[in-house]
């Protein structure tokens, strides 16, 4: 695949049916979704419970940062942070999708970053509903949502975006090209991370778990198309 030459149309051996797809999103996306849902809100209980203690390590680092504020990294910090917001992130994923649409002719591959951050924000709220952790106590830099810190919502979101358009992107021939998208798409996530840490946002286990959630969106989101479409055209 490269960005100027779309692929050839798929045959009908190709495509999957909309049963098959639909099949594997019950099999493959909510029902793993459940348990790591579960699996999120059990860590979460955790730290708000027996391991708070771990709180006071991770205070001591946002303190840590927030000591180290400038103004130039405040308005860089703010840059990076806003890329993760909800509005940034469906904004992406709506034209990536059209894009891989546009190029690859398979609606069922070009709904995988759809399929990631979609469940992504589902696990993320429901353990928020769940959870309700306090943010870290330092002054903080942006508007604070009415979710709770834990998970964080903006490090998941992009990180199951764009490590969704890491699979695709990895199939590119042209090496510079390849290799440059690959590097932005996994940067993007570590600097939000890093922004929402910076920005008195999060704790760090807050974001781990984002990480966490997002990347095993991701995967699920890209298992659940390989399987439906039979194996045959997954991006990876």
């Amino acid at each position: 695949m490269t960005v100027l030459t779309r692929w050839s149309p798929p045959t009908e051996r190709e495509r999957p049916g909309a049963g098959a797809v639909a099949k594997s999103l019950l099999l493959r996306v909510v029902l793993p979704g459940i348990l790591v849902w579960a699996a999120i809100c059990g860590i979460g209980l955790l730290l708000a419970g027996p391991l708070k203690s771990i709180e006071d390590n991770e205070n001591s680092v946002s303190e840590a940062l927030a000591k180290g504020r400038t103004a130039t990294m405040n308005s860089v910090t703010a840059v990076w942070s806003h890329i993760g917001n909800t509005e940034i992130v469906i904004g992406v994923c709506v034209v990536a999708c059209i894009v891989l649409l546009a190029l690859t002719r398979r609606w069922w591959l070009a709904i995988i970053p759809a399929i990631a951050i979609a469940l992504q924000a589902s696990t993320f709220v429901g353990a928020t509903l769940v959870v309700g952790r306090d943010r870290p106590t330092v002054p903080h830099l942006d508007p604070a949502p009415p979710t709770s810190s834990y998970p964080s919502g903006h490090v998941g979101a992009s990180t199951a975006l764009y490590l969704s358009l890491i699979f695709f992107a990895s199939r590119i021939e042209r090496v510079w090209l390849r290799n440059t998208l690959v590097t932005v798409f996994a940067l993007i996530p570590l600097l939000v991370a890093y922004a929402r840490l910076y920005r008195g946002m999060h704790h760090v286990t807050d974001v781990l778990v984002g990480f966490a959630n997002g990347i095993v969106c991701a995967l699920l989101a890209r298992w659940c198309i390989r399987e439906a479409d039979g194996g045959r055209t997954a991006p990876v």
